[in-house]
Protein backbone atom coordinates (compact mmCIF):
# COMPACT_ATOMS: atom_id res chain seq x y z
CA UNK A 1 0.00 0.00 0.00
CA UNK A 2 3.29 2.17 0.77
CA UNK A 3 3.94 1.75 -3.51
CA UNK A 4 4.92 5.64 -4.83
CA UNK A 5 2.73 4.50 -8.09
CA UNK A 6 -0.55 4.43 -5.81
CA UNK A 7 0.22 7.44 -3.59
CA UNK A 8 1.52 9.77 -6.04
CA UNK A 9 -1.74 10.51 -7.73
CA UNK A 10 -3.92 11.19 -4.63
CA UNK A 11 -1.00 13.41 -3.36
CA UNK A 12 -0.63 15.51 -6.70
CA UNK A 13 -4.63 16.11 -6.81
CA UNK A 14 -4.28 17.31 -3.45
CA UNK A 15 -1.64 19.69 -4.10
CA UNK A 16 -3.34 20.89 -7.14
CA UNK A 17 -6.73 21.32 -5.48
CA UNK A 18 -5.38 23.00 -2.60
CA UNK A 19 -3.08 25.31 -5.03
CA UNK A 20 -6.35 26.01 -6.77
CA UNK A 21 -8.40 26.70 -3.14
CA UNK A 22 -5.77 28.91 -1.65
CA UNK A 23 -4.76 30.76 -4.85
CA UNK A 24 -8.68 31.57 -5.69
CA UNK A 25 -8.63 32.88 -1.85
CA UNK A 26 -5.65 35.00 -2.47
CA UNK A 27 -6.77 36.75 -5.96
CA UNK A 28 -10.28 37.14 -4.24
CA UNK A 29 -8.35 39.08 -1.06
CA UNK A 30 -6.30 40.93 -3.14
CA UNK A 31 -8.90 41.94 -5.95
CA UNK A 32 -12.17 41.91 -3.65
CA UNK A 33 -10.58 44.75 -1.30
CA UNK A 34 -10.68 47.27 -3.81
CA UNK A 35 -13.87 46.21 -5.38
CA UNK A 36 -17.09 48.48 -4.53
CA UNK A 37 -18.97 45.37 -4.03
CA UNK A 38 -16.42 42.88 -1.96
CA UNK A 39 -19.13 40.96 -0.26
CA UNK A 40 -20.04 39.61 -3.84
CA UNK A 41 -16.09 38.73 -4.27
CA UNK A 42 -16.20 36.73 -1.13
CA UNK A 43 -19.37 34.96 -1.53
CA UNK A 44 -19.15 34.15 -5.34
CA UNK A 45 -15.10 33.18 -4.89
CA UNK A 46 -16.62 30.84 -1.60
CA UNK A 47 -18.93 29.18 -3.77
CA UNK A 48 -16.91 28.40 -6.65
CA UNK A 49 -13.53 27.33 -4.52
CA UNK A 50 -15.71 24.94 -2.39
CA UNK A 51 -17.82 23.62 -5.10
CA UNK A 52 -14.81 22.85 -7.56
CA UNK A 53 -12.50 21.05 -4.17
CA UNK A 54 -15.59 19.30 -3.23
CA UNK A 55 -15.94 18.01 -6.51
CA UNK A 56 -12.03 17.30 -7.04
CA UNK A 57 -12.21 15.38 -3.88
CA UNK A 58 -15.70 13.06 -4.76
CA UNK A 59 -13.45 12.69 -8.55
CA UNK A 60 -10.25 11.66 -6.93
CA UNK A 61 -11.83 9.60 -3.65
CA UNK A 62 -13.64 7.39 -6.35
CA UNK A 63 -17.01 8.66 -5.59
CA UNK A 64 -19.67 8.54 -2.75
CA UNK A 65 -18.69 4.92 -0.85
CA UNK A 66 -15.09 5.92 -0.78
CA UNK A 67 -16.51 9.53 0.89
CA UNK A 68 -18.69 7.65 2.84
CA UNK A 69 -16.04 5.16 4.36
CA UNK A 70 -14.00 8.79 4.77
CA UNK A 71 -16.02 10.14 6.81
CA UNK A 72 -17.10 6.83 8.74
CA UNK A 73 -13.03 6.86 9.55
CA UNK A 74 -12.59 10.51 10.37
CA UNK A 75 -15.62 10.38 12.93
CA UNK A 76 -15.45 6.80 14.53
CA UNK A 77 -11.87 6.49 14.26
CA UNK A 78 -12.38 2.93 12.85
CA UNK A 79 -11.95 1.62 9.42
CA UNK A 80 -15.54 0.49 8.18
CA UNK A 81 -14.75 -3.33 7.72
CA UNK A 82 -13.01 -3.45 11.62
CA UNK A 83 -16.15 -2.10 13.29
CA UNK A 84 -17.19 -4.49 15.44
CA UNK A 85 -20.88 -4.66 16.99
CA UNK A 86 -21.43 -3.03 20.68
CA UNK A 87 -21.85 -5.70 23.41
CA UNK A 88 -24.98 -7.06 24.50
CA UNK A 89 -24.83 -6.01 27.47
CA UNK A 90 -24.06 -2.49 28.97
CA UNK A 91 -25.74 1.21 28.45
CA UNK A 92 -25.55 2.01 24.80
CA UNK A 93 -24.48 5.09 23.85
CA UNK A 94 -26.72 7.27 22.35
CA UNK A 95 -25.88 10.15 20.70
CA UNK A 96 -27.43 13.23 19.92
CA UNK A 97 -27.68 15.88 17.50
CA UNK A 98 -25.58 18.51 19.62
CA UNK A 99 -23.66 15.55 21.71
CA UNK A 100 -21.12 14.87 18.56
CA UNK A 101 -19.55 16.25 15.57
CA UNK A 102 -20.55 13.10 13.92
CA UNK A 103 -23.74 12.09 15.53
CA UNK A 104 -25.75 12.37 12.23
CA UNK A 105 -22.79 9.84 10.29
CA UNK A 106 -24.03 6.53 9.49
CA UNK A 107 -21.84 4.25 11.48
CA UNK A 108 -22.94 0.80 9.98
Amino acid sequence: MNDVSVLAPPLAAGLLLGAFFFGGLWWTVTNGVSSPRPALWFFTSMLLRMNVTLAGFYFVGGGMAALAAVSHRLCSGTPRDEVAEPPATGTPQSAGAGDHLCALVPTR
